[in-house]
């Protein structure tokens, strides 16, 4: 009985061992894996970093939601009568453009992100529904002269009128709280609905624009650019300001001294590109309105991160990008301001820097 009990020992012994020594050599196995991986031993709590499944083609900014929403487009009224505006900081791009005088008028781009009403509309003009097809975006814009509504038309662009439904309470609605023209706001929950019955495309794959990493983002140089200055005419409500957020990376602008706000929330427009071109403008009728050239390219000034550089702007399949040595220049990701400016007087005058 005492030989029997001892072999069993020697053989539970012989089990023990061999079993620590294959412990020992997992766990050796696993430790130069994870020596391979950057020597961080990883552990079912530790949170795994994944990539986000889309981005979201005029910010940048990744999502995993699907993004196949199109682009749609608002002409948006900037009279002094018009501000503070509805919208404007859900906006992922706006050109700021001369309409008539030197009032500037608004084509904001939403995509990434839909609020319930912006406005005031206001009506179209060459130039904006043409930068809008660029983009293939769906134009809403609320009247036109017979003619531009002829060219609108003639082009093929797809639009949304709201002289067509006007205050209809579903796509158009009338404030009480302004006077015409500048009080009609466009519903945009509505718009893909409306859209879709005309027999417009709703659902598009866009490309992405052009993106810097966060490492390039962190590499930028330029010209000091804590504070930019554009000056559309001597009347103050036509002067624009940016004013650089070091702590957010984003400028904060303003016009006639007072920073661009929502209307009802309050809330700032915050921006983290500002792309100034500079093209040539030419009055074409007595009633003051532009033609402006969108086709040759020329100066521009891209304004990220607190500061500043030269660059060329061109049309690169409809849309207006920045180029340096003829490569695009990256965005940062986030929102963008266009503000357009004519070739006289030209940047050099009309734009200044400082901190």
């Amino acid at each position: 009985m005492r030989k029997l009990f001892l072999m069993l020992l020697a053989v539970f012994v012989v089990l023990l061992v061999g079993c620590s020594k294959d412990e020992l050599s997992t766990s050796d196995n696993e430790t130069k894996e994870n020596d391979r991986d950057g020597g961080k031993t990883v552990t079912e709590t530790d949170e795994v970093v994944k990539e986000n499944e889309n981005v979201f083609p005029l910010t940048g900014i990744g999502t995993d939601e699907t993004v196949d929403n199109r682009i749609i487009s608002v002409m948006i009224n900037n009279h002094s009568a018009a501000r503070p505006q509805s919208g404007l900081s859900e906006a992922d791009i706006v050109f700021e453009i001369l309409a008539e005088g030197m009032i500037t008028r608004l084509l904001a781009f939403y995509q990434s992100e839909l609020p319930d009403v912006v406005g005031p509309v206001r009506s179209a003009r060459e130039y904006y529904f043409e930068l809008a097809n660029g983009y293939n975006a769906l134009y809403v814009y609320h009247g036109a002269a017979g003619f531009v509504n002829d060219m609108i038309k003639s082009r093929g662009i797809n639009y949304l009128d709201g002289a067509t439904y006007d205050n209809d309470g579903n796509l158009f609605k009338r404030e009480s709280f302004r006077k015409a023209p500048h009080n009609s706001y466009l519903l945009l929950d509505a718009a893909y609905d409306v859209a879709s019955g005309k027999g417009y495309e709703t659902k598009v794959s866009h490309e992405p624009m052009e993106f810097l990493t966060d490492e390039d983002v962190q590499n930028l140089s330029g010209d000091a650019a804590e504070h930019v200055k554009i000056v559309y005419s001597n009347n103050p409500s036509w002067i624009v300001e940016y004013s650089y957020d070091e702590t957010n990376g984003n400028y904060f602008r303003s016009s006639d001294g007072e920073r661009t706000v929502e209307l009802t929330s309050e809330d700032p427009v915050k921006i983290e590109n500002i792309f100034i071109v500079e093209t040539h403008h030419e009055v074409i009728d007595d009633v003051g309105r532009r033609a402006i050239d969108f086709e040759t390219g020329g100066n521009g000034y891209l304004i990220q991160n607190g500061q500043a550089q030269e660059v060329q702007w061109e049309n690169r399949d409809g849309r207006i990008v920045p180029v340096k040595d003829g490569q695009t220049v990256g965005f940062v990701p986030g929102k963008t301001w266009i503000n357009v400016v004519p070739t006289n007087p030209g940047m050099q005058q009309s734009v200044t820097f400082s901190n």
